[in-house]
């Protein structure tokens, strides 16, 4: 079957790095540094010292409810929160799966757009796969994101609501297992989180930050993918922010990868990876090669071969993801036996790998499908 783009989908290859202008949504108290909330509070008639009380409630106890903030006084409770807790984020769809403990969750933004985030509970962990843009310009063809093109870039705020929420639903006993804390956090949901790259830092920053500043989560918890955007490559590297950097390559070689990825008409394979040996030597941190396995596309075992020869003796680990297959689409996951054996041929040139967990194909888990829907 084949596809049918939606209407303003981009066309074949194209790339959007900057989204038509929009409204913005109101200014909260997440998008602001601690001083700018003690000046924001300031600005409202109120001594700043507000804003760190503010701040411990929505960082530490997850709360934006001015009934419960009893610590503030009545009088001043309703004018902060009305102007530094606006409503970011509104529930259209959940979603939830292996017994409850994977929920995907579809968001509509101020402005209609809708964005998507997932948690995943693990026994030893949960993780919280993150939006930062409403749509995708780097037009990746096998992505449903990708395909419906670029809406708007989301705001701090908006970015770091999604882990919010995902915290208040484990601080509540939500979901299955008792009260828990998010611990890792992965941009690996909507849009490319270095297009939309000061309010993705801003984001991090929140949530690395401890309370009150921020959410208090390890740097080392964080995972920002790109699919290969050299030059903020470079600048993350030196923001001092230890987090974990994950490539999107999906292809070894430049002729294939210009088209499952077209930002690499670009910055080629050598300019990306480079740019990642760059990271890794500035940060000590490992760096992390994304790889959907397609049936028939980049799945053949000369192509793990040319990977491995790519990237072994380096500080990497390779994920390889089997593709959620989205409808009406062309492509789709590789077959169990060429898995293996692209696992067996990197393994053979010492290169460290592991098969993704294939959570959340239940409830439309590819990224975009959703939205899509909705």
């Amino acid at each position: 079957m084949s596809t049918v783009s939606p209407p303003g989908a981009p066309v074949p290859g194209q790339l959007t790095f900057v989204a038509r202008p929009r409204a913005k949504p109101a200014r909260h108290l997440a998008d602001l540094t601690m001083a700018e909330r003690r000046a924001a509070v300031a600005e409202l008639g109120e001594k700043p010292f507000r804003a760190d009380q503010l701040s411990r409630h929505y960082f530490e106890k997850l709360n934006s409810d001015p009934s419960l903030m009893t610590d503030l006084p009545a009088a001043a409770r309703e004018k902060l929160t009305t102007a530094l807790f606006p409503t970011l984020l509104t529930s259209v769809r959940e979603m939830t799966t292996d017994s409850g403990t994977t929920r995907k969750m579809l968001w509509r933004l101020f402005d209609g757009a809708l964005v998507e985030s997932v948690l995943m509970r693990y026994t030893d962990r949960t993780t919280m796969c993150v939006s930062s843009q409403a749509g995708c310009g780097m037009n990746c063809p096998f992505c449903a994101t990708g395909q419906a093109g670029l809406t708007r870039n989301m705001t701090t705020a908006e970015i770091v609501e999604q882990v919010v929420a995902g915290a208040r639903a484990l601080a509540s006993g939500d979901v299955p297992g008792g009260p828990g804390r998010v611990n890792n956090v992965v941009f690996m949901g909507m849009g490319e989180p270095l297009a939309n790259y000061k309010a993705v830092i801003g984001a991090v920053r929140r949530m690395v930050e401890p309370a009150p500043d921020g959410l208090g989560i390890s740097a080392r918890g964080i995972t920002v993918s790109t699919v290969g955007l050299v030059p903020a490559i470079g600048k993350l590297a030196d923001e001092g922010l230890p987090v974990t950097l994950a490539v999107s390559l999906h292809a070894p070689d430049d002729e294939l990868r210009d088209t499952l990825v077209p930002i690499n008409t670009r910055w080629k394979v050598a300019e990306v990876l480079d740019a990642a040996w760059e990271y890794t030597a500035k940060t000590k941190r490992r760096v992390s090669i994304e790889y959907a396995l397609i049936k028939d596309i980049n799945d053949q075992e000369w192509r793990a071969d040319l990977l491995g020869r790519l990237i072994k003796n380096q500080l990497v680990h390779v994920n390889l993801i089997p593709l959620n297959p989205t409808p009406g689409s062309k492509w789709t996951a590789s077959r169990p036996e060429d898995e293996r054996a692209f696992v067996r041929r990197l393994e053979s040139h010492g290169v460290a790998v592991t098969v993704r967990d294939t959570r959340g194909r239940e409830i439309d888990g590819a990224c975009g499908q959703l939205a899509a829907a909705e």
